[in-house]
């Protein structure tokens, strides 16, 4: 093997090791965020179940307020046709019907 393939194989090594290196750093902050965040939860488990007693009630309650919107939405709509159907038998007359069956 040549020096200058030994030089590239050492450089593609080193760098293969500080990525190694980087990647197990990676891990170990992952895990003890993990770590952290189930003792914080363990430590006071009401406050988390409260919290997530909120997060559940606001889904509820924003689901109960997307309803009305659609149904206001779905009012609105069912309004302007029925405007519409009116202002058609009041040009057309009995042919708005004939001209339906």
């Amino acid at each position: 093997m040549s020096v200058e393939k030994m030089g590239k194989v050492d450089k593609s090594f080193e760098r293969a090791l500080e990525l190694r290196k980087m990647v197990d750093r990676w891990q170990n902050s992952h895990t003890h965020c993990v770590w952290q965040m189930t003792l914080s939860q363990r430590r006071n488990p009401y406050a988390y179940l409260r919290m997530q007693d909120t997060m559940v009630q606001e889904l509820a309650l924003a689901n109960k307020q997307l309803l009305v919107v659609r149904q206001a939405a779905l009012h609105q709509l069912l309004e302007k046709e029925h405007r519409q159907y009116q202002q058609e038998l009041r040009q057309t007359g009995k042919a708005f019907y004939v001209e339906r069956l």
